[in-house]
């Protein structure tokens, strides 16, 4: 058996950082990669004089409540700070107020500094963050929101509605990739079916291509292909968020990790492709074309082997008589049920012995799990 559960398929990859890890675990699963970065090798550029301003903005009064929504976010502000000589007074500043986080990146990159959140959403979601804070009277309260590589004004917008004193601290600005030549034919290869799937890890990069796709023209034809065929693979909510408003649907792993979105794409790539799929003896066997995959691995099997358990699954866990399998057999195959106990031994031994039974006097059939 060979662990190649995504032969055959093509896979757009628009991220930048990790970009060789990703790629690599793509292509060790047999994937072919189209790599078209989306934003800089170097997104999180920091305008210095602008943070500093707004960190002797936020050291100017008492924080009530402190909002951390990325790690990269906190680590760099916090680095930034120690540079300026200011870490341990915004440190002590922002460990007097309530701080909530986003996920656990944020968390990490707030205890690495000796500060702790309060609480933090299960879903690393900012708007069940938000939803957290609405229930509350926030009237006279000053929030401090630290910004990823977006904007939040809308977030603060509505926490200013709520009352609250709201500032906002822009760290970084995701830019766009230098060169988007990639990026521009990776919109052409969506939109002429020339891959199976895409995968983001940011939500600016699906930003960054779905403004690619509207300058060359496609937009409507990108929005459609992932609509219809194509799959969107997010590494997390935040980033499939960013697809909602435009009424594509996406998938994320339950943990929001490159490896996680890897291994999910295993079993959604072959079983949308229209593929047989059944539970054999505990195992989940899957039919991709000319590829069998066990538990999502790759079996090799030759050309008799391979007859029999296409005439197995015709009717999953019917009897299927020797004479019939026989008959299935390509020509060639020695003329006798002697040719059918070769084959299904050959089958069991690349499936497991359980996953084909004998039923006495009739043939075999398929162990399916009902």
């Amino acid at each position: 058996m060979t662990d190649l559960p995504l032969s055959g398929f093509r896979i757009g990859v628009t991220a930048a950082r990790r970009a060789e890890e990703q790629i690599a675990l793509l292509e060790r699963r047999g994937a072919t990669v189209i790599h078209a970065p989306a934003l800089s090798v170097d997104p999180n550029r920091i305008d210095e004089v602008a943070l500093l301003a707004a960190t002797k903005d936020v050291l100017s009064a008492p924080v009530d409540i402190f909002l951390a929504t990325t790690g990269i976010g906190m680590k760099s502000w916090l680095t930034a700070a120690d540079r300026w000589g200011l870490l341990d007074d915004l440190v002590a500043h922002l460990a007097k107020s309530e701080i909530l986080a986003r996920g656990p990146k944020s968390v990490g990159a707030l205890r690495r500094f000796g500060l702790r959140e309060l609480w933090a959403p299960e879903s690393e979601e900012f708007e069940d963050v938000l939803a957290h804070l609405r229930g509350r009277d926030l009237a006279g309260l000053r929030i401090v929101v630290q910004e990823h590589g977006q904007s939040l004004s809308m977030a603060a917008h509505a926490l200013r509605r709520l009352g609250a004193e709201v500032t906002t601290v822009t760290v970084y600005r995701v830019d766009a990739a230098d060169d988007l030549e990639p990026m521009f034919g990776l919109v052409e290869e969506v939109v002429e079916g020339g891959v199976d799937a895409v995968t983001f890890t940011a939500a600016p990069a699906v930003a960054a291509m779905m403004e690619a796709a509207a300058t060359a023209g496609h937009r409507d034809d990108v929005i459609s292909a992932f609509q219809a065929d194509v799959i969107a693979s997010c590494v997390g909510p935040v980033t499939a968020a960013a697809f909602e408003m435009w009424g594509v649907p996406s998938i994320y792993p339950e943990r929001s990790r490159l490896v996680a979105m890897v291994k999910q794409l295993e079993t959604e790539l072959p079983s949308r492709a229209g593929g047989t799929s059944l539970e054999v003896a505990g195992h989940t066997l899957l039919l991709h074309g000319d590829d069998v995959l066990l538990d999502g691995v790759v079996v090799k099997l030759s050309p008799a082997p391979m007859a029999v358990l296409q005439a197995l699954l015709v009717n999953p866990g019917t009897v299927v008589s020797r004479r019939d399998l026989l008959a299935a057999l390509p020509s060639g195959t020695a003329g006798s049920e002697h040719a059918v106990e070769m084959a299904v031994a050959r089958l069991r031994a690349a499936l497991g012995t359980r996953c084909v039974q004998t039923v006495v006097k009739r043939g075999y059939r398929l162990a399916v799990t009902t």
